[in-house]
C-alpha cells in the first residue's frame, strides 16, 4: 500500500483531498503546523504530524521512516492583503518552505509530487478564459511566491529524471463534502460563499460587495468555482497519473464557467430562505473583473469530468456545512 505525505492536510482542501485518497485506499501521513487548520479535520485512519515546514531535520525523519511514494503538497498562507502587508512571511513559508520540502523529497527520492497552485499567477489577464498558456503576470507576493515555487518544482524536475510533478492552478474553491464530514473551518476565511452562508445564518451582519462598476453583465467580479471535493478527485486523478508514467504537466483547476457575486448572492438566498443585507463597497486593488479558467488540458490529461458543476450544490454543501459548525 503506497504512503502518501500530505503536508497542510488539516486544512480544507488538504482535509477534503486526504479523504479522497482514504477512500482509493491510499495510507496517508498529514504534516500541519494546525496555524489554520483543524485536528479533527484529520479522519481515521489518517495519521496526523503536527509539525512545522521548516522544521527540515523532522521532516527527513519522517521520510525516512515512512518512505512515502509522493508528496501532495497543501501548506501555504493564502490571504492576498496580507501577503501584500507581510511579503517575507509569505516568501518565507510559500517559497523558502516549498524549496525546503522539493529539496528533501528528491533527497529521499519520493517519484512524485502534487503542488497545489494558483490562478494568482496570472494577475489581471487581459483575456477570459484563462489557459495555460496565458502570460504569468501575479501582482502580489502571494502569486509571486506560488510562481516561484511552481519555477523550483519545475527545474528540479528537469534536472533530476527521477522526479515528476503535477502543478495545479486552483481557481475558486468552495463548497464542503456532500456527506457533512469536512468542510471549509477556518473562522475568519474570505471565502465569498462561506462568507455569503455566514450572513445567510446571521453569523455576519451583511455580506459585503467589492466593486460594482466592473465591465461584467451586472458591473460585479464574476469567479469559476470548482466544488472542493471536485478538487480532491482532481488530486488523486494527478498522483495516479504520475504513478501511471505520466509526464510533469501543469493544469488549470476550474469549470471553464463564472458566477457574479451578485448571482452567488442570489443564490445563497434562494437556498437558505433568507433575504440578508448586501453592502456595496469600493473595488479591491487587483481584483480582476472576470477569471473563468479554461480547463481543456485538465479534462484532456486525466479524462476528467466534474461531479459537482452546479452552482446550488456548491452552496447547498457550504450553507450545510456551515449549519453544521454550530453543533461541533
Amino acid at each position: 500500500m503506497d504512503t502518501i505525505l500530505v503536508t497542510g492536510g488539516a486544512g480544507y482542501i488538504g482535509s477534503h483531498t486526504t479523504l479522497a485518497l482514504l477512500e482509493k485506499g491510499y495510507r496517508v501521513v498529514v504534516y500541519d503546523n494546525l496555524s489554520t487548520g483543524q485536528e479533527d479535520a484529520v479522519l481515521p485512519p489518517a495519521r496526523l504530524v503536527v509539525g512545522d515546514l521548516e522544521d527540515t531535520e523532522r521532516l527527513t525523519r519522517l521520510m525516512q521512516e515512512e518512505q512515502f511514494s509522493a508528496v501532495i503538497h497543501f501548506a501555504a498562507h493564502i490571504v492576498v492583503p496580507e501577503s501584500v502587508q507581510q511579503p517575507l512571511k509569505y516568501y518565507s513559508n510559500n517559497t523558502s518552505n516549498t524549496t525546503n520540502l522539493i529539496r528533501l523529497a528528491a533527497a529521499h527520492s519520493i517519484p512524485h509530487f502534487v503542488f497545489s497552485s494558483t490562478a494568482a499567477v496570472y494577475g489581471l489577464p487581459e483575456s477570459s478564459p484563462v489557459s495555460e498558456q496565458t502570460q504569468l503576470d501575479p501582482i502580489n507576493p502571494y502569486g509571486r511566491s506560488k510562481l516561484m515555487s511552481e519555477w523550483v518544482l519545475e527545474d528540479t524536475a528537469a534536472a533530476q529524471d527521477s522526479l515528476r510533478h503535477c502543478t495545479l492552478r486552483y481557481f475558486n474553491v468552495a463548497g464542503a463534502d456532500p456527506q457533512g464530514r469536512l468542510g471549509q473551518s477556518t473562522p475568519n476565511a474570505t471565502h465569498l460563499i462561506k462568507v455569503a452562508c455566514q450572513a445567510a445564518l446571521g453569523k455576519r451582519e451583511a455580506l459585503a460587495i467589492y466593486g460594482t462598476d466592473y465591465p461584467t453583465f451586472d458591473g460585479t467580479g464574476v469567479r469559476d468555482y470548482i466544488h472542493v471535493s471536485d478538487l480532491a478527485d482532481v488530486h488523486v486523478r494527478a498522483l495516479e497519473y504520475l504513478e501511471q508514467g505520466g509526464a510533469s504537466a501543469t493544469l488549470n483547476c476550474g469549470y471553464g464557467h463564472g458566477y457574479s457575486v451578485r448571482q452567488i448572492a442570489d443564490t445563497v438566498r434562494e437556498v437558505s430562505g433568507v433575504d440578508f443585507p448586501v453592502h456595496e463597497t469600493q473595488r479591491r486593488e487587483g481584483d480582476p473583473a472576470e477569471l473563468i479558467a479554461d480547463p481543456g488540458r485538465l479534462q484532456t490529461t486525466f479524462e476528467w469530468q466534474p461531479r459537482y458543476d452546479d452552482v446550488a450544490t456548491i452552496v447547498r454543501t457550504a450553507l450545510d456545512w456551515e449549519r453544521k459548525l454550530d453543533h461541533l
